[in-house]
């Protein structure tokens, strides 16, 4: 018997979780005229824009090797 309150108490748990969930979001919904990405403003005003380098990202180093992954 305290395992049929425990499912029923779990189900109704659940299901109110969810309810309250889809409450919440069907309140907050987006605005439909809203772009999807706002325009970029142009302040008249010119940046020095750099060149990007792109080099390999794994450097040597002396650092000894990892020979044992044991942990306590």
């Amino acid at each position: 018997m305290r395992s049929f309150f425990l499912k029923t108490g779990t189900t109704v748990l659940t299901v109110g979780a969810t309810v309250l969930s889809s409450l919440f979001v069907t309140s907050h919904m987006k605005n439909p005229s809203a772009p999807l990405q706002p325009p970029v403003i142009n302040s008249g005003r010119s940046a020095n824009v750099g060149t990007v380098t792109i080099g390999p990202s794994v450097h040597s180093s002396d650092v000894q090797p990892v020979t044992s992954t044991y942990a306590s």
